[in-house]
């Protein structure tokens, strides 16, 4: 083949024609198909990383407990910062003429209908996440809110425009809300959406394989096959496998205390081993059967019943309380993102960096997962509708979902002080808001179906990344390495369970974190990269 690249950054033909093969770089032992280094680097550290984990435990735990609290308070500035950027990037390119570039080509059509294609976002992008927070958060920041201070968790309010005093039950609820969707609305989508559009735009646009390191072709040129390719294809497996393993690990807490609550089920290590060894299973079985036959399945059934289980609530609980908080806190979302989004000069530390870059650093460690499994999905957008359809419609649905459930809690505390999802544990707060509700065995059992599908949904995408960035970019690897990620992606949740002890959401959220920091400099670098590669393609139309 003809090589007729150019420099980093001049302008590029389109497609990107190099002498790469991508498989020059694999080789195939025992029938695998294997990116060398990329799988042996990612695979060996992971594994070293599990057994010395369980050879030292003591040790382990004691360090997980001193690294979050340590990144998240020396880094809050940073990773603010970032997550900033990501958002106002996507703005741009929503508003400027590069929005008009289509993924795929002026010809491509869509792969998937919208109904499909949303489904598998929400499934991949945050569904256990929004089941375990939807109702503890608000309700931590509105407790927060009540007491017009920071020193329970919540933002402060004496810089924040609602201005909510102590004991005003309305501002305070309205100030929670807003807190809340900041956490779960445009800037982590646009993390999301960052690393997807580059990564389909490289792929589908430019030729290149459908890997992490693609998408920094205008920088570094062919060096991408090399070493620098080699380290940033890493940092991807790494950040997707511990940003997996810790919402693997709300998941399964939330799951046995349900399972606990509804049927009087265990909790202990042995309990979260065995759910865990049986969820791998079931996403395994999903893994073998591919993208349409097993995601796509799934994600669409869990979408369903996530829909119902809202109605639901929102049909018999206090509807027009609930109805006031969507607006409400959705308003108060809007007035608070510039003050809720300020990297400096915050007092409110207990906020920015316990809540604040704890998620930031969370959703970054995801994006190569959610990124890479969104670009799988979303050939033939235009880059506008890209970015409006990954940003402004989950901001949405997260408006409405927090409204809903955590709406509907913090009425009960309004309405009753000692009501019991007050003070219940953070994984039972869903199932004790669910309580008072009719047919609440039944709603409190689709709760449980609905983490555990997204438990399999979660493991099995993160499984097609994974092993989509350790064979270099290949769709079509063999099965048996799927199945290989799949498989330690259970293993490392379960051993920072069983490690972390008391602590062991701590201990997973720390390695989210810890991460979350190198991957946000990629992902930086990658802003530039995109913009460079958006531009010569208009430039080439």
């Amino acid at each position: 083949m003809t090589d007729t690249t150019e420099s980093p950054g001049a302008e590029a033909p389109h497609p990107i024609e190099t002498d790469f093969k991508i498989g020059q770089h694999n080789i195939t032992p025992f029938g695998l198909d294997i990116h060398n280094p990329v799988f042996l680097v990612s695979g060996l550290t992971i594994i070293a990383f599990v057994l010395i984990t369980l050879m030292f435990q003591e040790a382990a735990t004691g360090f997980f407990g001193w690294l979050r609290p340590f990144l998240t308070a020396t880094f809050d500035w940073f990773f603010l910062s970032a997550a900033n950027i990501f958002v106002l990037l996507c703005i741009a390119l929503m508003i400027t003429p590069l929005g008009a570039i289509r993924l795929g080509g002026d010809d491509a059509t869509p792969d998937y209908g919208y109904i499909g294609w949303f489904a598998m976002l929400f499934a991949a992008g945050m569904g256990i996440g929004l089941m375990f927070f939807g109702v503890s958060e608000p309700m931590s920041h509105f407790a927060s809110s009540m007491g017009g201070t920071a020193a329970e968790g919540g933002v402060r309010t004496d810089w924040a425009p609602l201005g909510a005093a102590a004991g005003d039950t309305a501002a305070a609820r309205d100030l929670g809300m807003a807190a809340t969707i900041f956490h779960w609305a445009l800037h982590p989508w646009a993390i999301y959406a960052v690393v997807a559009l580059s990564l389909a735009f490289f792929t589908y646009n430019r030729g290149l394989p459908l890997t992490l390191r693609s998408a920094f072709y205008p920088i570094l040129g062919e060096r991408i096959w090399g070493w620098w390719g080699h380290v940033i294809d890493i940092l991807a497996v790494f950040a997707t496998l511990f940003g997996l393993a810790t919402s693997l690990g709300f998941g399964t807490e939330q799951a046995l205390a349900g399972l606990n609550y509804l049927f009087g089920w265990s909790t202990g290590n042995g309990a979260k081993v065995i759910l865990i060894a049986a969820i791998t299973a079931l996403a395994l079985i999903s893994v073998v059967r591919g993208l349409d036959g097993g995601v796509k399945v799934l994600s669409e059934v869990n979408i369903a019943l996530a829909a119902l289980l809202l109605v639901f609530v929102l049909l018999v609980g206090p509807t027009g309380d609930i109805f006031a908080t969507i607006f409400s806190g959705g308003a108060a979302y809007v007035s608070n993102i510039v003050p809720l989004s300020m990297p400096f000069g915050r007092e409110d530390t207990n906020f920015s960096q316990g809540w604040t870059s704890f998620y930031w650093a969370w959703w970054i460690s995801w994006s190569p997962f959610v990124g890479m499994f969104i670009a799988r999905v979303s050939r033939g957008r235009t880059v506008r509708e890209f970015v409006f359809c990954v940003i402004v419609i989950p901001t949405i649905v997260c408006i409405f979902w927090m409204g809903v459930f955590g709406g509907t809690a913090i009425t009960q505390v309004v309405a009753d002080a000692s009501a019991p999802v007050k003070d219940a544990a953070l994984e039972l707060k869903l199932f004790e808001m669910l309580k008072p509700l009719p047919l609440a065995g039944i709603t409190s059992f689709i709760g449980i179906v609905l983490v555990l599908v997204f438990f399999v949904t979660s493991s099995d995408s993160g499984s097609l990344v994974i092993d989509t960035i350790t064979a270099g970019g290949k769709t079509d690897a063999p099965v048996s390495q799927r199945v290989f990620w799949c498989t330690f992606e259970g293993i490392v949740a379960a051993t920072l369970l069983l490690v972390g002890g008391a602590g062991a959401l701590t201990a997973l959220q720390a390695m989210a974190v810890s991460t979350g920091f190198p991957f946000t400099i990629v992902l930086l670098v990658m802003c530039v990269s995109l913009v460079i590669g958006l531009n010569q393609a208009r430039k080439a139309a």
